[in-house]
């Protein structure tokens, strides 16, 4: 790691940065240390600098490879066994139950995120166009947006491209963030009720490529795994890399279901009542490569759509 200077009019900004080698090219990551400052205070001020650009090494190393290690046979002779005993690959929902999966996918995934909506409150704003009374403007735009964007992945040919990514970003958020369809330029964390940080997403100027990498990945083993298990990775990858200033839970969730739409399985809801457990399984993906506890989430989350529909 070295310091970096730049002269601003008479102010002198200074940086601590650190390079390294990514598919043959040399990349730079670094953090503002201040303006102005005494060989004292870049002493003190590097010392944090240094732990936060390690932790970013960390991030883009960790999330170049969706699974580190290819899964083994008994790991995929496991793994094809539950999901035959899910029996779900002949499901086919009817116009009745695409209504209810809209309605219910909308609620649900906007209210892990805060939508304070309810569920019959979306139910009259999609089949009846009535606005819900005293709730935001926001929440109700990302409702429609959640709508619109399944409706685009049901008519869309695409399995995964960067485009894809950016234009359902686009399509939730556009009538609500500034931000929609762009991807962060900022450094962002993820933290949990007790303000402790559980994830860091990847450095801004490294997202283009994390996920041009996810892309090229999920083209490389589109035949070799599951789809099941390519739409877990995918998802939980997309969640790694982070690549939005906010809205990303909801991006991977639609992501999750085009991979399945795709590959003609049916689409499946993960539910605010099992939020706990979905966070715990990204987690555990994060820190421990293990994708099995996604795997029964999903097949468990399958179980309960079905149920939720009919």
């Amino acid at each position: 790691m070295f310091i970096e200077r730049s002269n601003v009019g008479k102010k002198i900004k200074y940086y601590l940065a650190t390079s390294y080698r990514d598919n043959g090219k040399i990349r730079k990551i670094r953090r503002y240390l201040g303006e102005n400052l005494t060989p004292v205070q870049i002493k003190q001020k590097k010392t944090i600098a240094e732990k936060f650009l390690k932790n970013q090494l960390y991030e883009v190393r960790k999330q170049k490879d969706p699974l580190k290690y290819a899964l083994n046979e008994d790991e995929l002779n496991y793994i094809n066994k539950l999901i035959k005993t899910a029996d779900i690959t002949n499901k086919k929902l009817t116009i009745k139950e695409w209504q209810k999966f809209y309605n219910s996918f909308a609620y649900n995934t906007n209210a892990i995120e805060g939508s304070r909506l309810e569920q019959k409150e979306v139910n009259e704003l999609f089949e009846k166009e009535k606005w819900p009374k005293n709730k935001s403007k926001e929440d109700i735009a990302e409702a429609l947006g959640i709508e619109e964007a399944l409706n685009f992945c049901r008519k869309t040919k695409k399995h995964l491209s960067i485009d894809l990514i950016k234009g359902l970003h686009y399509i939730v958020f556009k009538n609500s963030k500034e931000f929609a369809g762009t991807l962060r330029k900022e450094n962002v964390v993820v933290v949990d009720g007790n303000n402790t940080v559980v994830h860091r997403g990847a450095p801004p100027q490294q997202l283009e490529s994390l996920l041009s990498e996810l892309v090229d990945w999920y083209k490389k083993n589109k035949r070799k795994y599951h789809s099941v298990v390519l739409a877990g990775i995918v998802h939980n990858q997309f969640e790694n890399i982070h690549p939005f200033a906010d809205g990303n839970g909801r991006v991977g969730r639609l992501l999750l279901n085009n991979v399945l739409l795709k590959h003609k399985l049916p689409p499946l809801i993960i539910t605010y009542e099992g939020r706990g457990e979905y966070y715990s399984t990204l987690q555990e993906f994060q820190k421990q490569n293990n994708l099995m506890p996604t795997i029964k989430f999903m097949l468990k989350m399958y179980k309960g759509t079905f149920k939720e529909i009919k």
